[in-house]
């Protein structure tokens, strides 16, 4: 783990998965939650062996600390590892949560950011399109799933012991399956509810409707055919609206290097030597 600074003086940290000596520029990543301690993205899969990939630690993560800006202002983290890394433009890939802060990037500095991946975006918040998780739990046949996800509704925790026992409770609907690989997985990262109620201040009531209305970088989405937490149709909505490719693995929850790991290796590592 390396550090570096932000434009308002902040160290932050960063850290390097894939080739080191790929003649390629390091492609830049961030990771969801949000604000979920990195370790959770493993190494992808191996999708960066033929090209480096460096994760930012975002705000509010356990490796660099502090407190967010809210996402739309932390796009400023992630065009200053560019600049720290001597990227004038640069491909971003982002997970979950972490698209939200790609799309700000890519909005606010339309000039830097040259190719864009979203892995299981969360996405229902940039279309009209109704999430559809319920029948996704109905199609996997787990509806043990989706009932404790509705036990949720409407009890938003309010403290850092209620925020881990929701996640506890949630766990298994980031998967297709449940076996003792995602169990361990789900595990992993660290995250702290006030570290997630930072990352969503201050965002501007249009940032929606300005990445919308941004010039259009070419974009990659992969998402999972069983993703409850994401859902399908908002997805798809949701890469319509980028105008992005689309590319949906079978079998797939939200975390597709942990169970998809060839597909996502292929998508992934395809889009990143392109």
């Amino acid at each position: 783990m390396q550090t570096f600074s932000a434009a308002d003086g902040t160290d932050l940290a960063y850290s390097t998965i894939g080739a080191v000596d790929s003649d390629l520029p390091p492609a830049l990543v961030v990771p969801g939650g949000p604000c979920r301690g990195v370790d959770y993205l493993e190494d992808l899969a191996g999708a960066g062996a033929d090209r480096s990939l460096v994760v930012l630690h975002p705000r509010g993560t356990p490796t660099t600390g502090g407190r967010s800006n809210g996402w739309w202002a932390d796009a400023d983290d992630l065009v200053a590892l560019a600049d720290h890394l001597g990227l004038e433009r640069f491909d971003a890939v982002g997970h979950s949560a972490g698209t939200r802060l790609v799309l700000a990037a890519s909005a606010r500095f339309p000039d830097r950011l040259q190719r864009l991946a979203l892995v299981t975006p969360a996405a229902a918040w940039l279309t009209d399109a109704a999430w559809d998780g319920d029948a996704i739990g109905g199609r996997r046949g787990d509806p043990a799933v989706f009932a404790a996800l509705e036990s949720l509704t409407g009890a938003q925790p309010v403290d850092q012991r209620q925020w881990d026992a929701a996640r506890a409770v949630e766990g298994p609907a980031g998967y297709a399956h449940w076996t003792a690989r995602e169990r361990v997985h789900s595990t992993v990262g660290d995250w702290e509810l006030a570290a997630v109620e930072a990352w969503f201040t201050g965002v501007p009531d249009d940032a929606a409707a300005r990445i919308l209305a941004a010039p259009r970088v070419p974009t990659l989405v992969i998402a999972g055919d069983a993703d409850i937490l994401s859902g399908v149709a908002p997805v798809e909505a949701y890469a319509a609206a980028l105008d992005a490719d689309l590319r949906v693995l079978a079998d797939c929850g939200h975390y597709p290097w942990v169970e998809q790991p060839d597909a996502f290796r292929e998508a992934l590592g395809a889009w990143l030597v392109d």
